[in-house]
């Protein structure tokens, strides 16, 4: 079986790729912009002929899609997000028409969810703005295409690798920041203890945008004590840690796209991969932060939060359907996946 994964140099694509190579009677080969790329092409940028003439070489029984953008202005995501899945289904129409097309989606394109509920895939979109939008415009790209296509539309990924752009990433390289300041404090003679925090002005809001500043009121802890003053002891200031998030471990994402590409039969246009838990931002913070040890305070400044974590309170998916359909379920839970992100980091710093 060939099958071709774009996005492989990402988060999400590194982990498919990886698990992918693992299949036995299986070749897989890496499209992207880059020359040492297996197959060199641009969604964001190449007409749907160019495309159609390097699938044409490549000959994918199954191509999977990670590529996609999570930041930007919207002309870039929408570049990405939305032209690149409608390209990409133009040219394997022409030229890989019974090619099984797995894609990346979000669940941003949901939008604003009720809480208390878990939102399943019939459930009308509403994205808040433009990253959910233009990842729903490449989901009915799609969906719309005639292929043998899924859309996994995917929660909020944790695990090795989650990049400084989210949250779990971002509050894991503010930890390093701090786990660095304490080591310096404490071979100078100084410091309060093994861990000295980062500076205000770092911040975080639950979808991975700064949030804080120089001068930001403080908040309080998780637990609602009032937050500490100068020489209260290290701290990690971050923004409002008050949203819901559905949160999923990379690798099982990355079994879910293993057990689409290889399923016999048809699936259904989209299928939720997620936790199928709404878990509170600030409880994955925690979680992290107890992963690396430290024993500081985390403080959330007073109206420092992301304009989306306002509007996107709960977010938590209905995950029925992808065990019907595949088989699949989470596999790992909240606290093995931050202790991956954790100790990957571990060995990215010790390595020479």
């Amino acid at each position: 079986m060939r099958i071709l994964v774009l996005g492989a140099g990402g988060y999400l694509g590194g982990h498919v790729t990886e698990r992918l190579r693992a299949l036995p009677g299986t070749r897989v080969l890496v499209g992207g912009r880059s020359p040492a790329a297996d197959v060199t092409l641009d969604l964001a940028s190449d007409r749907p002929n160019v495309l159609a003439g390097a699938l044409a070489r490549a000959r994918p029984d199954a191509v999977v899609n990670c590529a996609g953008a999570t930041g930007g202005d919207a002309v870039t995501l929408a570049e990405v997000n939305a032209r690149g899945p409608a390209a990409l289904c133009a040219a394997l129409r022409e030229t890989a028409p019974t090619a099984r097309l797995v894609h990346l989606g979000s669940a941003a394109e949901y939008g604003p969810g009720t809480p208390g509920l878990r939102v399943t895939e019939k459930e009308a979109c509403l994205p808040a703005g433009p990253y959910g939008a233009t990842k729903l415009a490449g989901t009915v790209a799609v969906t719309a295409s005639g292929l043998d296509a899924v859309v996994l539309r995917v929660g909020n990924p944790v695990g090795a690798g989650a990049p400084p752009t989210g949250l779990p990433g971002r509050v894991a390289a503010l930890l390093a920041e701090a786990e660095d300041e304490a080591a310096g404090a404490f071979a100078s003679g100084g410091g309060a203890g093994p861990w000295a925090g980062p500076g205000a002005g770092t911040g975080d809001g639950p979808d991975g945008r700064s949030g804080g500043g120089p001068g930001g009121s403080p908040g309080g802890d998780p637990d609602g004590s009032p937050g500490g003053g100068p020489g209260a002891g290290p701290e990690l200031r971050l923004g409002d840690l008050s949203a819901y998030r559905d949160f999923v471990d990379v690798r099982d994402v990355a079994r879910a796209v293993e057990l689409a590409v290889t399923a016999s039969a048809a699936l259904p246009p989209v299928l939720n991969v997620g936790g199928g838990q709404a878990v509170p931002v600030r409880e994955l913070v925690r979680g992290l932060a107890d992963a690396a040890g430290f024993r500081g305070r985390i403080v959330e400044a007073d109206g420092s939060g992301s304009e989306r974590s306002a509007q996107v309170s709960w977010q938590c998916s209905d995950i029925g359907a992808a065990r019907l359909a595949l088989g699949w379920r989470p596999s790992f839970s909240l606290d093995a996946s931050l202790e991956a992100l954790w100790a990957a980091r571990a060995v990215r710093v010790a390595a020479p």
